[in-house]
């Protein structure tokens, strides 16, 4: 039988000569890895940048998915960041804590998943760090282009504006709890694609999201006040653009509606609430913004709720009452 060869077995060059061919250029890489620092074309003038870190044991396992899975997700939820800004996202770094007995083979798969989440969209992984520790750790910094657009920010809402999401919500949180419940497959799935709510694809949309990074652009392009990528939950990150913007946001449910109906079923496997689903969970990495009222939504938005004015402290109402309970996902408080 032949032995699993190991990080340990290839040491740091070994394996860096190994991930370099897996992965994507980028339309705006000038030089890529193999110096001390990538070069990038930056023709706006301005760099939007952003960080994620993914630690194992708090925001993944990995008898949870394959190392195709952590990459795509580590790419994915920093190219949403950037789109959340109005920026089409140019390139990535990545920083990468691996124990000795980590599988070659898994490390791959994880370069492969980075490259598979970023080539589509011209997107380059240029370089970055590789150390030894004694847990998975995954830091992802992301650089995007403004092309031109002033940056959309979380603190422009205002009184009138028409509350939209575009991508989905409740998805991730429900493939969380399959996979915790370990009954991913407890009810027949139907055939339909990754994207679809059978239990294969409510698993993917938590291993593999996908967030619409056309979007975010679009929404800049129509004037939209504010936005923000829903990371941590509906309502907890609508009420930090309550917060930075000093008004009030009213979530109405029965615009949720094709959102909570199809998570009925696994609610029901699970002897969950679909909704609470779709309002606290986090991760599916859809944007919500804020755009004047009357304006054309660009493709993909939905009307999901309106701002109002605060008559005393910002924040986030649902079906105009304040919300009962957790509003999201707390790095720290853990909800």
């Amino acid at each position: 039988m032949t032995e699993t060869e190991r990080v340990a077995h290839v040491g740091e060059d070994g394996l860096l000569a190994r991930i370099f061919p897996l992965l994507p250029a980028g339309d705006a890489t000038l030089l890529g890895p193999g110096d001390d620092a990538a070069v990038l074309a930056a023709p706006d003038g301005r760099v939007v940048v952003s960080t994620d870190v993914l630690v194992e044991g708090r925001h993944f396992r990995r008898d949870w998915g394959t190392g195709e899975d952590l990459g795509w997700r580590a790419a994915a939820q920093n190219l949403a960041d950037v789109a959340a800004m109005g920026a089409r996202p140019t390139a990535i770094v990545v920083g990468l804590v691996l124990p000795a007995d980590a599988e070659v083979a898994w490390v791959l798969g994880l370069a492969r998943g980075l490259a598979a989440a970023c080539a589509p969209h011209g997107v380059g992984v240029v370089g970055g760090d590789l150390t030894g520790g004694s847990e998975v750790v995954v830091a992802v910094t992301v650089h995007g282009d403004l092309e031109g657009r002033a940056p959309v920010r979380r603190d422009g809402a205002r009184p009138g504006d028409t509350l939209a999401l575009a991508g989905t919500v409740g998805r991730a949180a429900a493939g969380l709890a399959l996979l915790e419940a370990g009954v991913s497959s407890s009810w027949s799935d139907d055939g339909t694609p990754p994207t679809a709510v059978g239990p294969a694809g409510l698993v993917a949309s938590y291993l593999r999201p996908t967030p619409p990074l056309a979007a975010g652009p679009a929404a800049a392009l129509a004037g939209a006040h504010a936005m923000l990528d829903v990371s941590d939950g509906l309502l907890r990150d609508a009420s930090r653009v309550a917060w930075a913007s000093g008004v009030l946001i009213d979530v109405d449910t029965a615009a949720l509606a094709h959102l909570t109906e199809a998570l009925e079923p696994a609610a029901t496997a699970l002897d969950a609430d679909q909704l609470t689903w779709v309002l606290t969970g986090g991760e599916d990495h859809g944007l919500l913004a804020a755009f004047p009222a009357g304006a054309e939504l660009p493709e993909g938005f939905v009307v999901v709720g309106r701002v109002l004015e605060a008559a005393g402290e910002p924040g986030v109402l649902v079906d105009g009452r304040a919300p009962e309970g957790t509003t999201g996902w707390d790095h720290f408080g853990g909800a």
